[in-house]
């Protein structure tokens, strides 16, 4: 079991929330454990799990056409 805490900086965009919502929307479909907070997303579950959701998220993020930056904090004391 680890943790990570992910937040999604949109670069160039007028609409960096939708950005960030539809990034976090891909957890919902993943066996992860997230928490979503002001600042960021706090995701648990097997390392496996963990790197493949944050991957969607980058993915998502990318995909929405806009320049974008993400910062993780990965420990495996949970």
């Amino acid at each position: 079991m680890i943790s990570a805490e992910v937040a999604i900086y949109p670069l160039k965009t007028t609409d960096a929330s939708k950005v960030i919502n539809n990034s976090i929307s891909t957890l919902k479909n993943e066996k992860v454990d997230y928490d979503v907070n002001s600042m960021n997303t706090k995701l648990t579950g097997s390392k496996e799990e963990i790197f493949n959701s944050l991957e969607k998220m980058f993915t998502e993020a990318e995909n929405s056409g806009s320049e974008v930056s993400m910062v993780i904090t990965v420990t495996n004391s949970v």
